[in-house]
């Protein structure tokens, strides 16, 4: 049994005043694809799609990690713009999230350097 640890493994569609033909789904999963290289380990993804009375189409991604939660929401004529827009929005987040980490966990090893005392008499 192959286990899949990316953004496309446990997704949960739920829809409100449309519907979602199997190539819509196919091209969501597609974009949640290009998630995979910026998020680790994926928890959930949920994605929530309603129209408004206006006709316009909403769109909501939730991504579920072991340390963060992304969540992006955008609303444009179709469908495809609006996950276009959103998959774009996570990326961003995603990108700051490693980052910020990233840097924490440096000044974390400045810090412990600093304080690590090096005896007069060692050799090296």
């Amino acid at each position: 049994m192959v286990m899949l640890t990316g953004v496309i493994n446990n997704v949960r569609f739920m829809t409100k005043g449309v519907g979602i033909d199997d190539e819509t789904k196919d091209y969501i999963l597609k974009r949640l694809e290009t998630l995979d290289k910026f998020v680790g380990k994926v928890i959930q993804t949920e994605v929530e799609v309603e129209m408004d009375k206006k006709g316009k189409f909403r769109v909501e991604v939730m991504i579920k990690t072991p340390r963060d939660l992304f969540r992006g929401e955008e609303t444009t004529e179709s469908i495809e713009g609006s996950i276009d827009l959103t998959v774009d929005q996570l990326q961003a987040q995603a990108v700051d999230a490693k980052e910020k980490f990233r840097t924490l966990r440096e000044r974390g090893a400045r810090s412990l350097k600093k304080k690590v005392v090096i005896d007069e008499n060692a050799r090296f």
